[in-house]
């Protein structure tokens, strides 16, 4: 059997294990269990399927260290980073459990003296969740658990870099006595996933690259199924005159340099005032040199590797555009001398301009390109100037100024200041080419599920 081999891209590509790649004959027999279970799972109910899974969320936490250390070993993503992944999605993992209930109950929509309506949430049916590698336990939970709490059964694909961190996630599934053909899992390239998607299953959760979402999104109208889609992105921050550079700094950097710069909703443009830029910039370079590349092991590294070679080329390819277009590397630019495996210095790029691929593309490594505006309308102009769509920044004291430009942001979320959209109550997703649908809070649950209405009278 065709085996998928797992490396480690901080520590020169060493192997840490294997898992099979799934045969089609065995995604087809997975995905006829979970066609055969969904009525069952359905009619038992929220309140047991919440019973079921509680002990599933409770044995994640006493693994989280388990849990990390795979993290750690299978993307490069430094330890500590590894470990607020492991928590904070099982946090996660809590709050779907004790929203399940009051978001999924039956909704009266009109009553009268003859008759009652109401709108009754149902599940789909079978369904592929598909998850990218940047946050292999997190997109994991994101993916996997509300949708098995509205009561769709759940054929699961991580992706390639991380199958330890899926084995251990299937295996801990399948601790717990779950009903045959509830949870099942695969593993395999894109085309494995591509597979499962193809196959006879009700509906496609998909997290992961634009490209490969729109191919998933064809497939899902041919078939004609719903996919809720979660994408790229190329988040603007816009940072006014009148921010305090030493406060904004730091926010900054989190923003664009957590887990190397390989998140989908990171800032990868930087859009300040004329009037700060130079002194931001400054700031900025100040701060990225004290902080440490390296074994991502050591609770003393603030950033790791690059998940994958293939990532670390298309990086410096983008990179060399934009220097050939007249870009300046005002610091970082290359890969540390003193480490094997994919690793690349926190770099800042100025004078940059819009027909580099690093403002045209999706970034997805330690890399920051800053532009400079001079009006409100100019940067709302250069904020939208993208095919994505997922989140945003405005920095500014003056708030009125903030939210009116947020609401001529096209993005899913808009961040002002320091205030961060990460609650698991607010639904996440983007406009564009960064996504359909939305995750998390109501609105999340409820894109899951049919929307039925009964009227019935009195």
């Amino acid at each position: 059997m065709e085996k998928l081999i797992s490396t480690n891209p901080a520590n020169n590509y060493s192997i840490l294990g294997d898992v099979s790649i799934s045969s089609s004959e065995e995604i087809n027999k997975k995905v006829k269990t979970a066609n055969n279970a969904k009525l069952y799972w359905k009619e038992i109910g929220v309140l047991k399927r919440i019973e079921l899974l509680r002990p599933i969320c409770e044995e994640f936490k006493k693994r989280s260290n388990e849990i990390a250390s795979l993290i750690c070993n299978e993307t490069g993503k430094p330890i500590q980073e590894c470990q607020s992944e492991a928590n904070g999605y099982t946090d996660e993992f809590d709050w779907f459990l004790e929203n399940a209930t009051k978001t999924l109950q039956d909704e009266i929509t009109h009553e009268d003296e003859t008759s009652i309506h109401k709108i009754v949430y149902e599940p789909f049916g079978s369904t592929a969740v598909i998850t990218p590698w940047n946050f292999p336990f997190g997109m994991a939970i994101w993916g996997i658990v509300p949708n098995l709490l509205v009561g769709n059964t759940v054929i699961f694909k991580i992706s390639e870099e991380c199958p330890l961190v899926g084995k251990l996630i299937e295996d801990v599934f399948n601790n717990h006595n779950l009903p045959e053909g509830v949870f099942a899992e695969i593993y395999g390239s894109g085309e494995v996933g591509k597979e499962l998607a193809e196959s006879d299953i009700n509906f496609i959760w998909f997290t992961g690259s634009s490209k490969v979402g729109q191919g998933l999104y064809k497939t899902a109208a041919t078939k004609f199924v719903k996919a809720l889609l979660e994408m790229g992105g190329s988040n603007p921050c816009i940072v006014f005159e009148d921010s305090n550079i030493s406060e904004i700094v730091p926010t900054i950097y989190d923003g664009r340099f957590q887990n190397c710069g390989q998140v989908c909703d990171a800032i990868k443009r930087l859009i300040v005032h004329e009037n700060i830029i130079d002194e931001l910039t400054t700031g900025l370079k100040r701060y990225i040199e004290t902080k440490k590349v390296g074994n991502p092991t050591l609770e003393s590294t603030d950033i790791g590797s690059l998940v994958a070679q293939r990532q670390l080329v298309l990086l410096q390819e983008q990179l060399d555009d934009a220097i050939q277009k007249g870009a300046q590397i005002v610091t970082g630019g290359k890969q540390p001398e003193n480490l094997l495996g994919a690793f690349f210095e926190p770099t800042l790029v100025t004078n940059v301009n819009r027909e580099m691929r690093i403002w045209k593309e999706e970034v997805f490594g330690p890399l920051l390109p800053i532009i400079s505006f001079t009006s409100e309308e100019e940067a709302i102009e250069l904020a939208n100037d993208t095919l994505y769509g997922l989140g945003s920044r405005v920095i500014s004291k003056d708030l009125e100024r903030a939210q009116r430009v947020a609401s001529k942001i096209q993005a899913g979320t808009v961040e002002i200041n320091n205030a961060s959209r990460w609650l698991s109550c607010n639904p996440f997703g983007g406009y564009k080419k960064s996504g359909m649908g939305r995750e998390h809070g109501t609105v999340g649950f409820r894109e899951l599920c049919q929307i039925k209405v009964i009227s019935m009278s009195k």
